[in-house]
């Protein structure tokens, strides 16, 4: 069937769209993964420079003069840490959420997830690698 011409245009720049996004897409994804080892290097010089601290003051017998993060008063903080005190081992939140019980959704996992990352931020927990989390020894 031979289209009439106005339909042929239009469907020729929704085909050229559409091939413009998929190179988009591309270099977006490329670029993702770029930044994403580039967040993983810089966590895990962090967590060198921090394990080297604690090292050289245990070897100088100082105590370490950084105040100690302060744990979110809330108790699922408290039954996430104790999951990891417990388990001895980096976690993901889906694995939190079979260790407290929780129904494996996405919600779930999504609000674990969020608390992992506060935790990470407050300096109590690392992130190895995206998704993985790990206590942090004091």
């Amino acid at each position: 069937m031979i289209r009439p011409e106005p339909v042929r245009s239009l469907l020729d720049k929704i085909t050229a769209r559409e091939q413009a996004i998929a190179a988009e897409t591309e270099q977006v994804r490329v670029r993702l993964d770029e930044l994403t080892a580039l967040l993983c290097e810089l966590e895990q010089e962090a967590e060198n420079l921090r394990i080297t601290r604690k090292t050289v003051l245990a070897l100088g017998g100082e105590p370490d003069p950084r105040p100690q993060p302060a744990i979110p008063e809330h108790p699922a903080y408290q039954q996430i840490l104790a999951v990891f005190a417990e388990e001895q081992k980096p976690l993901r939140a889906r694995d939190l959420c079979q260790a407290l019980d929780l129904d494996i959704t996405p919600k779930n996992i999504e609000n674990t997830r969020h608390k992992l990352k506060r935790l990470v931020s407050r300096g109590i927990l690392a992130e190895p690698e995206p998704g993985l989390f790990t206590l942090l020894r004091a």
